[in-house]
């Protein structure tokens, strides 16, 4: 039997776009998209770059293990950020001096001016999507996305049980 291309084909019971994980996932690409819009172009910066200069700005001396830890992004989205943000002098790489084996990244002074310039339009991009919700389900929102941050933590770490 032919499936008509205006029929979605699903599993019984799956219903897309109610689908807490496809949910979440839109969201995310839909804001970060929008805000990638206000400085992508103009600082030469994909969203996975944005990141690491964010995550940078806020700890700085990782390494790209860590930031992948710190992300959740894959290996090569990290490694493809990295090497973008290099190569724009948003970033330097050095020894770390307690383990030289150990390669750190920092913001270099170009990059912490240029992130100095997105934090702001990056808040106010979340203030704008907040805005609409009281101050009640704004803790709420908070509580709940930490609950779940944990919890996918947690299969990442043990992976994802029957219990």
């Amino acid at each position: 039997m032919s499936n008509d291309q205006d029929t979605p084909v699903q599993p019984s019971g799956l219903r897309l776009e109610r689908f807490l994980p496809y949910r979440l996932s839109v969201l995310s690409n839909r804001v970060s998209n929008a805000i990638s819009q206000a400085y992508g172009a103009r600082f030469h910066l994909t969203i996975p770059a944005w990141r690491v200069m964010a995550i940078l700005g806020r700890f700085p001396d990782l390494s790209a293990a860590e930031l992948v830890e710190q992300t959740a992004m894959d290996k090569v989205a990290i490694s493809r950020a990295v090497s973008s943000l290099l190569k724009h002098d948003y970033i330097s790489r050095s020894e770390d001096p307690l383990d030289r084996r150990r390669q750190v990244l920092n913001l270099s002074a170009l990059g912490r001016s240029v992130y100095e310039r997105i934090v702001p339009l990056a808040q106010q991009y979340e203030n704008d999507l907040v805005a609409s919700l009281s101050d009640e389900e704004r803790k709420q929102l908070d509580s709940l996305i930490e609950k779940l941050m944990v919890r996918a933590k947690a299969w990442s770490e043990h992976g994802l049980t029957d219990e």
